[in-house]
């Protein structure tokens, strides 16, 4: 059925591989049907391996295939490309790999098979300042606002525990950083949004991949000879080398339950 748009409506559900976006997924199928349903995903090539199970898993229980986009690009490649790391502040990444590619691809469905989306996302009631920015930002960036709908919050009134429902009902599991203790899986760890505690339990779960963006973050400095860091303390610049040496020293736990204030972007457990 058209809408005044003169264009069909499909329901497209922002999938991040976090339990409410597949729940809301699930639910946006059942009203309105696989055939005006949409999975959607944009890869930053930076995904823990096992979102990607979870994500497949969901989809075949789901019954609709996953629509990915990839710009091609890591996030590291992007911070070359602008000259700019990549920080709690400012991630040119996720405007680069999520965010562009999610409005290029709105635009084609526009225009290339005269569909109107309608944006499905899995944020919950503690998350209100996201949807309000959520909002915000699909109605003025897209040529044409894009509707947003946040089931979690203006359909479900019940607290619905989705997470036992994945895995008691569907009998599927979680992505494994839940279980970790992760509050958001944001390239497998690696998140420049990600906070002191955020890259304490980072370095605690796989150090493997704390070293890995410790290197990144030592190569982007050497190459742009600029002295900037991806987190900040106290104000001030503090580079992955300088914290890991602190929790070498006072030990990582003390550093793991740290509270942070960043905000994880659009790729968040959601």
């Amino acid at each position: 059925m058209e809408n005044q748009t003169g264009r069909t409506p499909v329901h497209i559900a922002m999938f991040s591989g976090g339990a409410s976006s597949a729940y809301v997924a699930y639910k946006m199928v059942q009203t309105y049907g696989r055939e005006n349903s949409m999975l959607f995903f944009t890869n930053t090539l930076w995904e823990d391996e096992d979102n990607y199970r979870f994500m497949e898993e969901v989809s075949e229980y789901i019954g609709v295939e996953i629509t990915e986009v990839v710009d091609g690009r890591t996030p590291e490649e992007v911070f070359y490309d602008y000259g700019f790391l990549g920080n709690s502040r400012v991630a040119k990444c996720s405007e680069e790999l999520k965010v562009y590619q999610t409005l290029t691809f709105l635009e084609d469905l526009r225009d290339e098979q005269n569909l109107e989306p309608i944006l499905h996302f899995g944020i919950g009631p503690h998350e209100k300042h996201r949807m309000e920015n959520l909002q915000n930002f699909y109605s003025h960036h897209p040529l044409e606002p894009v509707e947003t709908r946040f089931p979690m919050i203006d359909t479900y009134r019940e607290d619905i525990d989705v997470k036992s429902i994945i895995e008691s009902e569907w009998k599927i599991k979680l992505p494994r950083m839940y279980d970790l203790g992760f509050s958001h899986a944001n390239c497998g760890g690696r998140c420049v949004r990600g906070g002191l505690g955020h890259y304490a339990r980072l370095y605690k779960v796989w150090p493997e991949r704390y070293k890995e963006q410790e290197e990144m973050e030592e190569r982007f400095r050497k190459y742009f000879d600029k002295d900037v860091s991806i987190l900040k303390r106290d104000g001030a610049r503090f580079t992955m080398k300088e914290y890991r040496e602190i929790m070498d020293e006072e030990g990582i736990d003390n550093y793991v339950d740290m509270q942070d204030d960043t905000i994880p972007c659009v790729c968040s457990f959601s």
